[in-house]
Protein backbone atom coordinates (compact mmCIF):
# COMPACT_ATOMS: atom_id res chain seq x y z
CA UNK A 1 0.00 0.00 0.00
CA UNK A 2 1.46 3.44 -0.80
CA UNK A 3 1.91 4.90 2.17
CA UNK A 4 1.79 9.11 0.70
CA UNK A 5 -1.63 8.03 -0.77
CA UNK A 6 -2.76 6.54 2.05
CA UNK A 7 -1.50 9.75 4.32
CA UNK A 8 -2.98 12.48 1.66
CA UNK A 9 -6.52 9.80 2.01
CA UNK A 10 -6.32 10.88 5.65
CA UNK A 11 -5.60 14.41 5.89
CA UNK A 12 -8.15 14.84 2.86
CA UNK A 13 -11.27 13.08 4.65
CA UNK A 14 -9.93 15.00 8.19
CA UNK A 15 -9.65 17.77 6.67
CA UNK A 16 -13.18 17.63 5.27
CA UNK A 17 -14.81 16.20 8.39
CA UNK A 18 -13.53 18.59 10.29
CA UNK A 19 -15.29 22.02 7.33
CA UNK A 20 -18.55 19.68 7.45
CA UNK A 21 -18.50 20.04 11.30
CA UNK A 22 -18.06 23.56 11.29
CA UNK A 23 -20.47 24.26 9.09
CA UNK A 24 -23.39 22.32 10.98
CA UNK A 25 -22.44 23.60 14.37
CA UNK A 26 -24.03 26.89 14.14
CA UNK A 27 -26.74 25.23 11.90
CA UNK A 28 -27.84 22.57 14.50
CA UNK A 29 -27.07 25.42 17.08
CA UNK A 30 -29.95 27.32 15.77
CA UNK A 31 -32.25 24.46 14.77
CA UNK A 32 -32.03 23.71 18.98
CA UNK A 33 -32.33 26.72 20.05
CA UNK A 34 -35.56 27.19 17.96
CA UNK A 35 -37.38 25.10 20.28
CA UNK A 36 -35.98 26.24 23.50
CA UNK A 37 -38.01 28.53 25.55
CA UNK A 38 -36.33 31.40 26.58
CA UNK A 39 -34.75 30.04 30.19
CA UNK A 40 -33.73 26.81 28.40
CA UNK A 41 -31.93 28.33 25.50
CA UNK A 42 -30.07 30.74 28.19
CA UNK A 43 -29.03 28.37 30.73
CA UNK A 44 -28.25 25.32 28.63
CA UNK A 45 -25.27 25.09 26.29
CA UNK A 46 -26.41 25.93 22.47
CA UNK A 47 -25.59 22.37 20.71
CA UNK A 48 -27.43 20.95 23.34
CA UNK A 49 -30.93 19.25 22.23
CA UNK A 50 -33.95 21.19 23.48
CA UNK A 51 -35.98 18.80 26.24
CA UNK A 52 -38.69 19.00 23.67
CA UNK A 53 -38.62 19.14 19.91
CA UNK A 54 -42.82 19.61 19.64
CA UNK A 55 -42.60 23.19 20.92
CA UNK A 56 -43.81 25.60 18.12
CA UNK A 57 -44.22 28.69 20.05
CA UNK A 58 -41.52 30.19 19.12
CA UNK A 59 -42.63 29.30 15.67
CA UNK A 60 -45.85 30.87 16.23
CA UNK A 61 -44.22 33.74 17.44
CA UNK A 62 -42.29 34.77 14.54
CA UNK A 63 -44.90 34.25 11.73
CA UNK A 64 -47.91 36.03 13.86
CA UNK A 65 -46.22 38.77 15.87
CA UNK A 66 -42.85 39.00 13.71
CA UNK A 67 -45.47 39.48 10.94
CA UNK A 68 -43.16 37.03 8.92
CA UNK A 69 -45.93 36.29 6.17
CA UNK A 70 -45.61 40.17 5.30
CA UNK A 71 -41.88 40.33 5.10
CA UNK A 72 -42.43 36.71 2.88
CA UNK A 73 -44.71 38.97 0.68
CA UNK A 74 -42.56 41.90 0.86
CA UNK A 75 -39.15 39.91 0.32
CA UNK A 76 -41.25 38.31 -3.23
CA UNK A 77 -41.56 41.51 -4.70
CA UNK A 78 -38.35 42.75 -4.31
CA UNK A 79 -36.93 39.55 -5.08
CA UNK A 80 -38.78 39.30 -8.58
CA UNK A 81 -38.98 42.46 -9.95
CA UNK A 82 -35.17 42.90 -8.87
CA UNK A 83 -34.17 39.18 -10.36
CA UNK A 84 -36.10 40.59 -13.44
CA UNK A 85 -34.69 43.51 -14.53
CA UNK A 86 -31.38 42.29 -13.43
CA UNK A 87 -31.37 39.99 -16.23
CA UNK A 88 -32.24 41.88 -18.67
CA UNK A 89 -30.21 44.19 -17.75
CA UNK A 90 -27.33 42.32 -16.76
CA UNK A 91 -28.05 40.09 -20.60
CA UNK A 92 -28.63 43.17 -22.09
CA UNK A 93 -24.88 44.63 -21.12
CA UNK A 94 -23.10 41.51 -22.10
CA UNK A 95 -25.03 41.21 -25.55
CA UNK A 96 -23.68 44.76 -26.82
CA UNK A 97 -20.37 44.40 -25.07
CA UNK A 98 -19.63 40.88 -27.00
CA UNK A 99 -21.50 41.64 -29.87
CA UNK A 100 -20.27 45.35 -31.23
CA UNK A 101 -17.19 47.15 -31.39
CA UNK A 102 -16.97 50.94 -30.28
CA UNK A 103 -14.80 53.34 -28.66
CA UNK A 104 -16.61 53.49 -25.22
CA UNK A 105 -16.33 49.35 -24.51
CA UNK A 106 -13.10 48.86 -22.68
CA UNK A 107 -14.10 52.18 -20.58
CA UNK A 108 -17.54 50.72 -19.90
CA UNK A 109 -16.24 47.48 -18.79
CA UNK A 110 -13.51 49.22 -16.60
CA UNK A 111 -16.29 51.55 -14.97
CA UNK A 112 -18.88 47.86 -13.91
CA UNK A 113 -15.42 47.03 -12.64
CA UNK A 114 -14.17 49.82 -10.77
CA UNK A 115 -17.50 50.14 -8.98
CA UNK A 116 -17.21 46.64 -7.55
CA UNK A 117 -14.06 47.54 -5.96
CA UNK A 118 -15.89 50.42 -4.08
CA UNK A 119 -17.97 49.25 -0.82
CA UNK A 120 -21.65 49.62 -1.03
CA UNK A 121 -21.37 51.44 1.99
CA UNK A 122 -19.32 54.43 0.56
CA UNK A 123 -21.43 55.74 -2.12
CA UNK A 124 -24.80 55.02 0.27
CA UNK A 125 -24.54 59.33 1.12
CA UNK A 126 -25.29 60.05 -2.53
CA UNK A 127 -27.33 57.43 -3.70
CA UNK A 128 -29.47 57.81 -0.79
CA UNK A 129 -29.69 61.32 -1.58
CA UNK A 130 -30.84 60.28 -5.18
CA UNK A 131 -33.76 57.93 -3.87
CA UNK A 132 -34.77 60.40 -1.49
CA UNK A 133 -35.22 63.42 -4.37
CA UNK A 134 -36.71 61.02 -6.72
CA UNK A 135 -39.57 60.13 -3.80
CA UNK A 136 -38.94 56.71 -3.76
CA UNK A 137 -37.84 56.47 0.24
CA UNK A 138 -40.26 54.21 2.30
CA UNK A 139 -41.39 52.52 -1.08
CA UNK A 140 -40.46 49.02 -2.49
CA UNK A 141 -39.70 50.51 -5.77
CA UNK A 142 -35.65 52.15 -4.54
CA UNK A 143 -34.45 48.67 -3.31
CA UNK A 144 -35.51 47.21 -6.37
CA UNK A 145 -34.16 50.13 -8.74
CA UNK A 146 -30.50 49.31 -6.59
CA UNK A 147 -31.31 45.63 -7.10
CA UNK A 148 -31.35 46.07 -10.86
CA UNK A 149 -27.80 47.10 -11.44
CA UNK A 150 -25.91 44.56 -13.02
CA UNK A 151 -22.97 43.58 -11.61
CA UNK A 152 -19.73 42.40 -12.65
CA UNK A 153 -20.02 38.68 -12.06
CA UNK A 154 -23.26 38.34 -13.84
CA UNK A 155 -21.68 40.24 -16.78
CA UNK A 156 -18.96 37.58 -16.76
CA UNK A 157 -21.12 34.99 -17.00
CA UNK A 158 -23.51 36.21 -19.84
CA UNK A 159 -20.47 37.04 -21.35
CA UNK A 160 -18.81 33.90 -21.09
CA UNK A 161 -21.78 32.32 -21.90
CA UNK A 162 -21.90 34.48 -25.41
CA UNK A 163 -18.74 33.38 -26.74
CA UNK A 164 -20.00 29.44 -27.03
CA UNK A 165 -22.65 31.03 -29.51
CA UNK A 166 -21.87 31.70 -32.91
CA UNK A 167 -22.06 34.90 -34.63
CA UNK A 168 -23.49 33.51 -37.78
CA UNK A 169 -26.90 32.94 -35.65
CA UNK A 170 -26.68 37.01 -35.81
CA UNK A 171 -25.93 37.00 -39.04
CA UNK A 172 -28.81 34.54 -40.63
CA UNK A 173 -31.35 36.27 -38.35
CA UNK A 174 -30.22 39.72 -40.06
CA UNK A 175 -31.05 38.02 -43.30
CA UNK A 176 -34.41 37.04 -42.50
CA UNK A 177 -35.13 41.20 -41.23
CA UNK A 178 -34.67 40.83 -37.75
CA UNK A 179 -32.70 44.05 -35.77
CA UNK A 180 -31.03 43.73 -33.20
CA UNK A 181 -33.12 43.30 -30.38
CA UNK A 182 -35.28 40.80 -31.92
CA UNK A 183 -32.32 38.73 -32.62
CA UNK A 184 -31.44 39.03 -29.28
CA UNK A 185 -35.05 38.40 -27.81
CA UNK A 186 -35.41 35.67 -30.36
CA UNK A 187 -31.62 34.19 -30.89
CA UNK A 188 -29.54 35.03 -28.03
CA UNK A 189 -31.50 35.12 -25.21
CA UNK A 190 -33.30 31.36 -25.03
CA UNK A 191 -29.47 30.08 -25.71
CA UNK A 192 -28.63 31.97 -22.56
CA UNK A 193 -30.54 29.72 -20.45
CA UNK A 194 -28.27 27.63 -18.56
CA UNK A 195 -26.35 30.87 -17.29
CA UNK A 196 -29.87 32.48 -17.02
CA UNK A 197 -30.54 30.04 -14.24
CA UNK A 198 -27.74 30.44 -12.40
CA UNK A 199 -27.67 34.21 -12.13
CA UNK A 200 -31.32 33.96 -10.79
CA UNK A 201 -30.13 31.63 -7.86
CA UNK A 202 -27.27 34.44 -7.03
CA UNK A 203 -29.35 36.98 -7.35
CA UNK A 204 -31.99 35.41 -5.08
CA UNK A 205 -29.98 34.54 -2.57
CA UNK A 206 -28.35 38.19 -2.54
CA UNK A 207 -32.17 39.58 -2.55
CA UNK A 208 -33.24 37.30 -0.05
CA UNK A 209 -30.55 37.79 2.71
CA UNK A 210 -30.36 41.52 2.19
CA UNK A 211 -30.69 43.51 5.32
CA UNK A 212 -28.75 46.85 4.65
CA UNK A 213 -30.63 47.95 1.54
CA UNK A 214 -34.36 47.27 2.92
CA UNK A 215 -33.89 48.30 6.78
CA UNK A 216 -32.34 51.55 5.15
CA UNK A 217 -34.57 52.76 2.55
CA UNK A 218 -37.86 50.73 3.88
CA UNK A 219 -37.99 51.68 7.80
CA UNK A 220 -41.82 50.91 7.55
CA UNK A 221 -43.07 48.05 9.90
CA UNK A 222 -45.85 47.23 6.69
CA UNK A 223 -42.69 47.06 4.50
CA UNK A 224 -40.31 44.98 6.72
CA UNK A 225 -38.75 41.63 4.87
CA UNK A 226 -37.96 38.42 6.15
CA UNK A 227 -34.22 39.45 7.30
CA UNK A 228 -36.12 42.71 8.78
CA UNK A 229 -38.31 40.80 11.00
CA UNK A 230 -35.59 39.32 12.73
CA UNK A 231 -34.78 42.82 14.08
CA UNK A 232 -38.32 42.98 15.75
CA UNK A 233 -37.13 40.57 18.66
CA UNK A 234 -34.21 42.80 19.40
CA UNK A 235 -35.13 45.43 22.27
CA UNK A 236 -33.03 48.11 24.83
CA UNK A 237 -33.50 45.32 27.52
CA UNK A 238 -33.82 41.79 26.35
CA UNK A 239 -32.84 40.16 22.72
CA UNK A 240 -35.09 36.90 21.91
CA UNK A 241 -32.80 34.99 20.43
CA UNK A 242 -34.95 31.92 20.93
CA UNK A 243 -37.64 33.70 18.68
CA UNK A 244 -34.75 34.52 16.33
CA UNK A 245 -33.66 31.53 15.89
CA UNK A 246 -37.14 30.20 14.87
CA UNK A 247 -37.37 33.13 12.08
CA UNK A 248 -33.91 31.87 11.10
CA UNK A 249 -34.99 28.65 10.60
CA UNK A 250 -38.29 29.51 8.81
CA UNK A 251 -36.17 31.58 6.30
CA UNK A 252 -33.75 29.19 5.13
CA UNK A 253 -36.61 26.87 4.30
CA UNK A 254 -37.64 28.72 0.85
CA UNK A 255 -34.24 28.61 -0.52
CA UNK A 256 -33.28 25.53 0.41
CA UNK A 257 -36.19 24.05 -1.27
CA UNK A 258 -35.44 26.28 -4.44
CA UNK A 259 -31.87 25.11 -4.28
CA UNK A 260 -32.33 21.48 -4.08
CA UNK A 261 -34.19 21.68 -7.00
CA UNK A 262 -32.12 23.85 -9.62
CA UNK A 263 -28.78 22.88 -7.92
CA UNK A 264 -28.10 20.87 -11.66
CA UNK A 265 -29.19 23.79 -13.91
CA UNK A 266 -27.13 25.98 -11.47
CA UNK A 267 -23.76 23.91 -11.51
CA UNK A 268 -24.09 23.80 -16.00
CA UNK A 269 -24.71 27.75 -15.63
CA UNK A 270 -21.61 28.71 -13.53
CA UNK A 271 -19.17 26.27 -15.89
CA UNK A 272 -21.14 27.26 -18.86
CA UNK A 273 -18.34 29.19 -21.42
CA UNK A 274 -15.74 28.16 -18.83
CA UNK A 275 -14.28 25.37 -21.19
CA UNK A 276 -13.99 25.47 -25.12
Amino acid sequence: MNFKKVTKNIFVYTSLLLWTIIIILPVLTILFGSFKNFEEFTKTPGIMPPSNFFNIENYKKALFEGRMLLGFFNTFILTLFGVLGSIVVGSMVAYVINRFSFKSKKLILFIYFAVSVVPMEISQVSTFKIIDNLGLYNTRLAPILLYIGADVLMIYMYMQALEKIPKELDRAAMLEGANYFQIYRNVIFPLLKPVTISVIMIKMISIYNDFYIPFLYMPDMNLQTVSTTLFKFIGPYEIQWHVICAAIIISIIPMLVFFIFLQKHIYDGITSGSIK
